[in-house]
């Protein structure tokens, strides 16, 4: 039976933590984005963040965006200092068309860093990719 399941490959679409200005508070901050370099868009993205290591666990916050249009990304959420100092996993789900896709994506400890930067798809900056 579970062999019949058939699950698609999760293709073209990205987690990424952008360093960027803040004009309010006059600072750098990182911030997560979803990134969709598909050519259709998502529908129905549901996004699960929540950061560990061996001590501690940082309580889960949910996402989720109506449609994500093709070529086009959305700001996911602050990524506080202290919360880049541990493990960041990010489970994102989306339909295109009928098909379910299903991925986890992880930024880990302090990777996010500007040395790790690297050019984004569709989105006109620079930022450290979730593998």
């Amino acid at each position: 039976m579970r062999k019949d399941i058939i699950i698609p490959e999760v293709k073209n679409v990205y987690i990424a933590a952008v360093n960027e200005f803040n004009e309010e508070f006059k600072t750098y901050d990182w911030n997560a984005y979803i990134i969709n370099d598909n050519s259709e868009p998502l529908e129905t993205v549901i996004i699960i963040s929540q950061g560990y290591d061996c001590k501690k666990m940082t309580a889960p916050m949910r996402k989720t965006i109506q449609l994500l249009p093709a070529k086009g990304y959305a700001k996911i959420e602050y990524l506080e200092e202290n919360v880049l100092k541990v493990n960041n996993f990010f489970t994102v789900t989306y339909f295109i068309g009928d098909k379910l896709y299903d991925k986890r994506f992880e930024i880990p400890a302090n990777a996010a860093i500007q040395d790790n930067a690297v050019s984004l798809p569709v989105v006109k900056k620079d930022g450290v990719l979730a593998r």
